[in-house]
C-alpha cells in the first residue's frame, strides 16, 4: 500500500470531477455531484475542496447514507461536511439523504422528494466498492437489492443483514442518471474483486456489475 499513490489518485480524481463540473456550469445554472462515503474517499474529498469552482452553483448530494444522525460517527453527511464543505466549497449546496424520521421507510418519500429538485443528470457519480462487491447501498445480501435494481423511485430504503443500520440508497436507475460515472478503489483485494465482477453478469452476485455496462472511468491505487 502506498500512501503517496493513493493521494496522486484523489489529486488526478478531483481535477477530473472539477473538469466535469467546471464544464457542464459552462452549460447550465447549476451542477450536482454524487458522493460515496467511506474512508477511500476522503484525500478526494480534500483534494476536490482544494479545487477551483463556482461552489455556489454546485450541488452535493450521496449516493447512499447510513440512517443515523447527521452528526454520527458514521455518518457520510459528516464526512462529506468535514472534508470537503470547508474554505471555498463551503458555499455548495448539499442535500442529505436523512430525515427526522425514526426509519429510512418513512423518510424515503421526503428525500426522494428533495432529491427531485435537483440539477438532473448529476455531473458526475462517485461511486465506490466493497470487498463483498457492494456499491452505494446495494448489497448483495439486502433484502431491498431486487427493488433497488429495478425502481424507478429515487430512494430505496434499505434493510441488510451484514450491515448493523438501515440505510438508505439512490436507486440504479437514479445513480446511473449522470452524465459521467467513477469508480474510485484501491488496494489488490478491490482489484480482484472488481476482476471477478468484468468476468461475470450476475448483478446480484456483485452489484457493482450494475454500472460496468455503462462508461465507468476506473481510478485505482495499489
Amino acid at each position: 500500500m502506498s500512501d503517496d499513490s493513493r493521494k496522486r489518485l484523489a489529486a488526478q480524481l478531483a481535477e477530473a470531477v472539477a473538469e466535469a463540473l467546471r464544464a457542464d456550469l459552462a452549460r447550465h445554472d447549476r451542477a450536482l455531484l454524487v458522493l460515496s462515503g467511506g474512508s477511500t474517499p476522503v484525500p478526494f474529498f480534500a483534494a476536490l475542496a482544494a479545487c477551483e469552482l463556482d461552489w455556489a452553483r454546485v450541488q452535493v448530494t450521496l449516493a447512499d447514507e447510513r440512517w443515523v444522525a447527521e452528526d454520527a460517527a458514521d455518518s457520510n453527511a459528516r464526512l462529506v461536511r468535514e472534508h470537503l464543505l470547508k474554505g471555498p466549497a463551503a458555499a455548495a449546496t448539499f442535500v442529505p439523504l436523512t430525515t427526522a424520521d425514526p426509519t429510512p421507510e418513512q423518510g424515503a418519500a421526503a428525500v426522494a422528494e428533495r432529491l427531485a429538485a435537483l440539477a438532473w443528470p448529476a455531473s458526475a457519480v462517485i461511486l465506490g466498492m466493497g470487498g463483498d462487491g457492494h456499491t452505494a447501498s446495494l448489497f448483495p445480501d439486502s433484502r431491498e437489492l431486487a427493488l433497488a435494481l429495478t425502481t424507478e423511485a429515487a430512494a430505496v430504503a434499505v434493510r441488510t443483514p451484514s450491515q448493523p443500520q438501515p440505510r438508505i440508497t439512490l436507486s440504479a436507475e437514479r445513480l446511473h442518471q449522470a452524465r459521467r460515472h467513477f469508480l474510485h478503489i484501491t488496494g489488490g483485494d478491490k482489484r480482484a474483486v472488481l476482476a471477478r465482477a468484468l468476468a461475470g453478469d450476475d448483478v446480484r452476485e456483485l452489484p457493482i456489475r450494475a454500472f460496468l455496462a455503462c462508461p465507468l472511468a476506473t481510478y485505482w491505487a495499489p
